[in-house]
């Protein structure tokens, strides 16, 4: 039968030029440019450092502490002496009694406090009743649960068909556990807290009330308490399982050498060599709380608010919200 010209009866002829790749097959190869390419002129890029500065001023951002441990452990006044303005819950309700609640209470008292015209939104969470009983039995659900139901709280905003431009953040970005200065070691329920509050988030233990330690008895403290920290693989902030460079892990391997922080709180001023600085007054002298031959509080004021306090709110979106976030659809897609 007679074929066509190019049919695919025909005898193909064998030639010597190769076969012809197919489009979507041919590898593009790009050049690669320089690493640092030199500009022949002011661009203005860097300007967009100061664009984000005027849109974060205007805006301001979220901040959320909670502080635990019990009570007369000076939770309230190292607040006071972090911010350097009343924010506890003391000075909030004045005239109320204290009294000891006879199951853990968390109590939130929220602040718009302002510095060179940066706004920050604080939420300090208290919670009054933590360890002060004889049975402390699963005293730290209710603020497992309140840390989850943050968490919920974002989540139900952020999977909203239409949500806000600015969903308002109310998950705890850090939290301060005060450690009583017995000077030997972590009881059962320090341990078994910072085991189980350390998986959902940012936790900084602190040495409470260090003044009444010597100095040979707090450094033989806080390597017991690190010792103990390593033994039961709990994991405090900074975590070194996300120290994102080598600079990073540097700094934080020189912070976790100092964790547990030895602080003083102290809000009222008294005359030291002509200054007026916080401390703490007595018969021999005034202990400085932001001197660092003093007390370790400049490193936990640094390290809260300073140098890591954008590390801890990315963390908590990161990690820790987002390990509870997977966790929640999961348990939603099951059939």
């Amino acid at each position: 039968l007679p074929t066509r010209a190019g049919s695919s009866l025909e005898p193909k002829e064998h030639s010597m030029e190769p076969p012809a790749v197919p489009e979507e097959e041919v590898p593009l190869t790009v050049a690669p440019g320089p690493v640092g390419c030199q500009l022949f002129g002011y661009v203005g890029i860097e300007a967009v450092l100061d664009q984000m500065k005027i849109k974060t001023m205007k805006t301001g951002f979220e901040f959320n502490i909670m502080v635990v441990g019990q009570s007369g452990l000076g939770k309230s006044t190292m607040v006071n002496t972090l911010f350097k303005s009343k924010v506890s819950r003391k000075s909030s309700q004045p005239g109320q009694e204290e009294r000891i609640p006879k199951t853990v209470q968390l109590q939130s008292i929220t602040h718009v406090i302002e510095e060179k015209g940066v706004k920050m939104k604080l939420t300090v969470t208290d919670t009054p009743g933590f360890g002060d009983q004889i049975n402390n039995e699963n005293c730290w659900d209710p603020i497992i649960k309140y840390i989850n139901e943050q968490y919920e709280r974002y989540l139900r905003e952020e999977i909203l068909i239409t949500r806000k431009r600015k969903i308002p953040d109310t998950r705890v970005h850090g939290c301060v556990y005060f450690v009583p200065p017995t000077g030997h070691w972590l009881r059962p329920l320090d341990l078994e807290f910072m085991r189980r509050l350390s998986k959902i988030v940012n936790v900084v233990p602190v040495i409470a009330k260090a003044d009444t330690l010597t100095l040979e008895e707090r450094a033989e403290f806080k390597r017991r308490i690190q010792e103990d920290l390593k033994t039961h693989a709990i994991s405090v902030y900074p975590q070194e399982d996300f120290d994102q460079d080598p600079e990073d892990r540097a700094l934080n391997d020189r912070i976790r050498e100092e964790i547990p922080f030895a602080v003083v709180g102290a809000d009222q001023e008294h005359q030291v060599n002509g200054k007026r600085v916080l401390g703490r007054k007595t018969k021999w002298g005034v202990i400085e709380v932001e001197n660092p031959a003093h007390c370790e509080f400049p490193l936990l004021r640094d390290l809260l608010i300073r140098s890591h306090l954008q590390d801890l709110k990315d963390i908590t979106h990161n990690v820790h919200y987002e390990s509870y976030r997977v966790r929640r659809l999961n348990e939603s897609n099951r059939p």
